[in-house]
């Protein structure tokens, strides 16, 4: 089912989401309302508090299927690299992010198998990405405080 995606300045944006214990039926609904909004709405990727829901899941687009990493945990990073990002929880909005070029992230499968992924460039960008809004965290806090402030001052008229 596709769902609405939260957009700021909604309060569950910066709440951090609970790590999932069991993979039962509601977080397999969960999943796949994530992976069908995501590809209706063209995202890179997608964390489950921009639906509405503090669990610990991450849906990434990838070029074959979409990728689900369930409590995911950045355990390396390598290089930095600025690139321009977008988000679905700030339309409108592009920013330069600086970002690891690669990463190593260990998670949990559909089926609850624990899993260990080597990314690097997009993928590893997405995967920050979406790890970042699983800690209640948007693009709008990588960026120094004045430019985060202007943002959130166009931000707060755009949705009035």
């Amino acid at each position: 089912m596709i769902r609405e995606i939260k957009t700021y300045p909604d309060k569950v944006l910066k709440q951090k989401a609970k790590r999932v214990g069991v993979i039962d039926a509601e977080i397999k609904k969960l999943i796949g309302d994530m992976v069908e909004t995501m590809l209706t709405k063209d995202g890179a990727g997608l964390a489950a508090n921009q639906l509405g829901e503090l669990k610990q899941v991450i849906a990434v687009n990838t070029v074959k299927s979409a990728l689900v990493l369930i409590n995911p945990k950045i355990i390396k990073r390598d290089g930095r690299v600025v690139a321009t990002e977008g988000c679905l929880s700030l339309p409108g909005f592009e920013l330069e992010v600086r970002r690891p070029q690669k990463i190593v992230v260990e998670y949990l499968d559909k089926s609850g198998k624990g899993q260990k992924l080597k990314a690097s460039d997009l993928l590893a960008r997405v995967i920050c990405h979406e790890a970042d809004h699983l800690q209640g965290k948007t693009l709008l806090d990588k960026l120094p405080l004045f430019k985060r402030w202007a943002i959130k001052r166009k931000l707060k008229k755009a949705t009035k």
